[in-house]
């Protein structure tokens, strides 16, 4: 049965198999997506993707093993930092609170936990944690990709000629328009080009040879720093719920393993 950690008295955490029971942690982010989508982007997607896993993973099984922790909504933002709205942690910070909150349920006996990241930033302090949680703890902590935007069912979305939709592009914007339309201001939307890139054919923003980036990489056409990638003004809602229904389904199998999972 999957049901929110919060929500559980006591008495009922008591009552949890929590050798057998995964805990999903959504790991969030605040910071800016443009002139066009809310800084809370990440934290909305993370929220309404646990909420499709649990529709989806329950028309698989009824009896999922599963509690959805609160999503934790301040990550690593580091390269956001320069942009009004933004906060970030240090990367010691966060590692130290999400290694906190995860021992903290390897002292209650939870030995599977899930960690959904939510924005790629997140993903290598996430990593080093579970190796460490892994060595140290004797747990199993799982690392879940929470955008399928690789999918060609994903991709699929993306408007024609809008190929460098990344951070903030048509398809987050999208999968916040899935959740609260009123939430996203299209009209003010303008593209974002990786300048420092796009010109460059061996080293590319994300791919197989990467480099860091910063916010400020991304320009409009004019010039002027915008930090975002690709055209957001071609989202819509039908184009998110697309997008977050394909990521949820692409996310159940491996969950499915990590229940069978034995350590």
């Amino acid at each position: 049965m999957i049901r929110n950690y919060s929500e559980l008295t006591r008495l009922e955490m008591e009552q949890i198999d929590r050798e057998e029971t995964i805990v999903l942690i959504p790991l969030g982010a605040l910071e800016q997506h443009g002139n066009q989508a809310p800084l809370g982007t990440d934290d909305i997607i993370a929220q309404a993707m646990t909420e499709y896993l649990k529709k989806a993973l329950e028309a698989q099984d009824p009896d999922f093993p599963m509690l959805i922790f609160p999503v934790i909504p301040v990550g690593l933002s580091t390269e956001h930092r320069n942009f009004c709205g933004s906060v970030t942690l240090k990367p010691d910070t966060y590692y130290h609170m999400l290694y906190d909150i995860c021992a903290s349920l390897a002292h209650h006996g939870f030995k599977k936990l899930a960690l959904l990241v939510c924005h790629g930033g997140n993903a290598p302090i996430a990593q080093v944690l579970s190796r460490e949680l892994r060595s140290e703890l004797g747990i199993s902590p799982f690392i879940l990709s929470s955008g399928a935007f690789s999918h060609p069912d994903v991709k699929a979305t993306v408007s024609e000629g809008n190929i460098w939709d990344f951070h903030g592009g048509e398809m987050e914007t999208s999968m916040v328009m899935a959740v609260d339309p009123s939430l996203v201001k299209l009209e003010t939307s303008e593209p974002g080009i990786p300048a420092a890139f796009k010109d460059n054919q061996s080293l590319q923003p994300y791919g197989p040879v990467s480099i860091g980036w910063v916010s400020e990489d991304w320009k409009t056409a004019e010039g002027k720093p915008i930090g975002i990638g690709g055209d957001p003004s071609g989202a819509t809602a039908e184009k998110g719920r697309i997008i977050l229904q394909t990521s949820a389904n692409v996310l159940v199998p491996g969950l499915l393993e990590i229940r069978n999972w034995k350590n």
